[in-house]
């Protein structure tokens, strides 16, 4: 079933009708080809239920539905896991923003390392995170999240460690940290978080991935002194596209299982 984003005003509970505007209306006509009667799933960023509909209308510029009943999706991670992601060689980015969107990310910060073989000026980084956001809500959609994950502008190190002092806890994997048991005390800290919650607040968790080359020691004892935390994640070494994949998978199944 396909999955679509409105806002909160286009939801009619009363009526029972949702209409959906902008580009999902050409993607549904003219790409989907979708027909009146025919069912989807809509969300709303940021709330956790989903609408469930039936196509009613179908014009040029908007598409109006049949709200048929509202489910409490629960899709959405108990914490906001925010994914500081050291630049990237070529495309690369665009297939780790797809999948962490699909494992929870709640946001992706690109993050322009001593070793970042990439670099931006002002032109480039505004049509990339354009690109990078589309990407992100394409993936939020197949995934039918309740939410768009937001993709940040560019930051340094210095600017990312500063922001993820605000975090629960923040970690950084690297090659050179000894051993698991760190890894393992801080993914038992992780477990215990969503006990720990009591109000409304989701827990924040801050991930660092270094870009192809790594991070220096520099950096990561940059990000040591601000309280991030160095865990090992084995004897075997992670490209940058498979290290966050493998940690949120981790941090998923530390907060989610029962």
């Amino acid at each position: 079933m396909y999955h679509f984003f409105v806002d909160k005003q286009n939801i009619d509970t009363v009526n029972n009708r949702v209409i959906i505007e902008g580009g999902d209306v050409n993607h549904i006509r003219n790409v989907l080809r979708m027909r009146p009667g025919e069912e989807i799933s809509v969300g709303v960023t940021g709330e956790d239920n989903e609408y469930r509909c039936a196509i009613a209308e179908i014009s040029e510029d908007s598409i109006v539905c049949d709200l048929l009943f509202i489910k409490e999706a629960g899709v959405e991670s108990p914490a906001e896991i925010v994914l500081y992601q050291g630049l990237p060689k070529a495309d690369k980015m665009e297939m780790i923003i797809q999948k962490c969107v699909e494992l929870g990310a709640f946001r992706i910060v690109p993050v322009a390392c001593s070793r970042s073989v990439v670099k931006l000026d002002a032109k480039k980084e505004s049509s990339k995170i354009a690109r990078w956001q589309a990407i992100s809500e394409a993936a939020a959609k197949q995934s039918k999240r309740n939410v768009i994950p937001e993709i940040s502008s560019v930051m340094s190190m210095k600017e990312a460690i500063a922001e993820a002092k605000n975090s629960d806890i923040a970690i950084i994997p690297y090659e050179l940290a000894e051993g698991m048991k760190e890894a393992s005390e801080v993914f038992a800290r992780i477990s215990k978080l969503k006990e720990e919650n009591l109000g409304n607040t989701k827990p924040k968790i801050a991930l660092f991935i270094g870009p192809e080359g790594g991070f220096t020691p520099e950096e990561v004892e940059l990000a040591k002194t601000a309280g991030v935390r160095p865990i090992s994640l084995g004897k075997r070494i992670l490209r940058t596209e498979t290290a966050g994949l493998a940690v949120i998978s981790w941090i998923d199944f530390c907060l989610e299982v029962q």
